[in-house]
């Protein structure tokens, strides 16, 4: 039963499939789409639309690397219960990936190629993205593993010419590292304050700097803390060195360094130490007075050099305060500029928000006009001319109505007018009472003809409201088609089910004889197990033993011609339902031919009633 059932369901949904021009155009476009982006299966001949579709959507989503829940698990040649779960599953995903177009499961299994192109469009973007940005990522894994175990001719050249480039280097720095000129005696003095000592040292290499003056104005301030070496003893016991002192203190200090050292044995054909310092001694008086005339002559440059010290010292001040200025109005100014640009900033993503919105209106708009387009399109011809002559109809009367309300409005205006003017004249004349019972009298008409007006259209309105539902009770021919393909779909899954139980059902069935035939067998061995020992003890027991296994063995027999009987009964059957089964697969063939001859004689038909009206016309 199951066999002709599923049959049955294959054959309608070959015939009742849509085929007309606008969906093979968007079959062709979204496969033209697939193969463009990558998804090269689109191109076997063999595969169904649905195949190629789903699987093409299937791919994008895996494609684009989403983080979903799901399993997209696409299978070709699946069921009709799978088909539907992947559709559910797939339009399940599109919202979390923030699809802006929407799509309905039935939608794809009906092959709605209009309303699933849009989709397939933006799925086929979304991966083009996906793969550009990953590129980068998978070129710069791909160079690090190839580096890993190989290299460029570029790279080689390049590491021979860096160990050369290092050797050259190494070369340099040995050749132009500083060298010592100077040691100092075992039995010279010790240096106690950590800059003599630094000076000291950079003597010993060659190197000569004069001791800052900061040093000086610290040993001022410090209450001359620091203690000088036994050469300077006679300069530093005055209260306090000058400014202008102190370039003839360095000179000294620096001498007087320079004879607690020796000469290196490579200085060969130098002067030591130990002999300028015999020089110095032996002219001390002639360095006294060049040191006093020096003094003279620092104390008169530092002083010519004092005001413009002064002077610069305040230009400096005055630069500085006129920067700190400038810096405070230029951050006044980048505040104000940044707040602008925050305003302009919310008044862009307000513009953006309100052109997405317009967007997606629009489009809503598009896609229900289509909608409309496809359901005239495939609605009777003679509903929709009835249909438009209503509509039609209800606009004129609408027409008619805001006309006459119009009408209404300036009459009322007008009768408004004449009262003012007859209450006007009546207070001129003393005459009021019979104006006013007349005009009342004219209200009093006009309102009941108003009335009247208004339930002759409350009537015809609710005419026009019962036969719009009258023709929205009336299906098309678009939702029979789905109601067809529907209840299509809901029979093969129950065929498909009771097929399964029934199998179940046989195959319970077919297990348990098997166990009872086994609990017999056994039970039967082990009573013959049990008795074997007491029927061989005696000759009468042994024959009565053997009596008891060929009733056994006839009874087995039996029941073996039983079940032949019952197999052979079960296989003619079968043959009989096969022969229905072939007999009415051939009525079905017939039916589905007569059916698609009646078609194509209904479309011959109504192409002759076209060409008769255009001729008539």
């Amino acid at each position: 039963m199951g066999a002709p059932k599923g049959h049955g369901y294959q054959a309608p949904q070959e015939v009742e499939t849509r085929e007309d021009e606008e969906q093979n155009i968007k079959l062709t476009e979204i496969l033209e789409l697939l193969v463009a982006a990558g998804y090269f299966r689109a191109r076997i001949k063999g595969l169904s639309p649905f195949d190629k579709v789903v699987g093409g959507m299937t791919w994008c989503i895996t494609t684009c690397s989403f983080d979903i829940d799901v399993d997209l698990l696409f299978q070709e040649n699946s069921t009709i219960g799978q088909k539907i779960a992947l559709t559910e599953k797939i339009v399940s995903v599109l919202p979390k990936m923030k699809c802006p177009h929407r799509l309905e499961p039935h939608q794809i299994q009906g092959l709605d190629f209009i309303h699933i192109f849009p989709v397939v469009q933006w799925l086929v973007k979304r991966a083009i993205e996906t793969r550009e940005e990953m590129g980068d990522y998978i070129r710069s894994y791909s160079i690090s593993q190839f580096q890993k175990t190989r290299s460029l001719p570029e790279d080689d050249e390049f590491m021979q010419r860096k160990e050369k480039a290092i050797k050259t280097v190494t070369n340099i720095f040995e050749v132009y590292k500083p060298q010592r000129k100077y040691k100092r005696q075992d039995g010279a003095e010790e240096l106690l304050d950590e800059e003599s000592k630094v000076h000291a040292t950079l003597l010993e290499y060659g190197r000569r700097y004069g001791f800052s003056r900061q040093a000086g104005k610290m040993e001022k301030a410090e209450d001359k803390k620091m203690v000088l070496p036994t050469g300077l003893a006679a300069a530093g016991k005055g209260d306090a060195y000058d400014e202008d002192d102190l370039q003839a203190a360095e000179e000294l200090r620096i001498k007087t360094l320079m004879t607690g050292m020796a000469a290196m044995a490579t200085e060969e054909g130098r002067l030591t130490a130990s002999t300028v310092g015999q020089i110095v001694g032996l002219q001390s008086d002639e360095i006294k007075q060049i040191a006093s005339e020096y003094a003279e002559k620092q104390s008169e440059l530092s002083s010519e050099e004092r005001p413009e010290r002064l002077g610069a010292a305040q230009q400096h001040r005055r630069k500085v305060a006129s920067l700190n200025k400038q810096i405070l109005q230029k951050t006044k100014l980048l505040e104000e500029l940044q707040a602008k640009c925050a305003d302009l900033q919310a008044g862009c993503s307000e513009a953006k928000k309100t052109l997405t919105e317009v967007k997606s209106y629009s489009d809503k708009l598009d896609k229900e006009l289509a909608a409309l387009e496809t359901v005239e399109s495939q609605a009777d011809s003679s509903i929709l001319q009835n249909l438009r002559a209503l509509v039609a109809m209800n606009e004129n009367l609408k027409s008619q109505e805001q006309e006459f309300r119009a009408h209404c409005r300036e009459e009322m205006v007008r009768l408004q007018q004449n009262i003012a003017s007859l209450k006007a004249e009546a207070e001129e004349n003393g005459e009021e009472k019979e104006p006013n019972k007349i005009i009342d009298q004219q209200y009093k008409t006009e309102k009941d003809k108003l009335q009247k007006i208004r339930l002759l259209l409350a009537r015809r309105n609710r005419e026009i409201a019962i036969l719009q539902r009258k023709i929205d009770e009336v299906p098309s021919r678009a939702e029979l088609t789905q109601y067809q393909k529907r209840f299509i779909e809901l029979y093969g899954q129950v065929s498909a089910t009771h097929k399964e139980t029934k199998q179940f059902f046989t195959l319970y069935n077919t297990l348990d004889d098997k166990k009872v035939y086994l609990e017999k067998e056994v039970n039967l061995l082990n009573s013959i197990h049990d008795n074997f020992q007491q029927a061989m003890a005696s000759s009468g027991a042994r024959e009565q033993f053997l009596r008891q296994m060929e009733q056994i063995v006839e009874g087995i027999k039996q029941n073996r011609m039983k079940i032949e009987k019952k197999k052979q009964e079960n296989k003619m059957r079968r043959d009989q339902l096969n022969d229905e089964y072939l007999e009415l697969l051939e009525k079905q063939r017939l039916y589905f031919k007569t059916v698609k001859e009646f078609k194509e004689e209904c479309r011959k038909n109504e192409m002759l009633l076209s060409k008769l009206k255009a001729s008539s016309s």
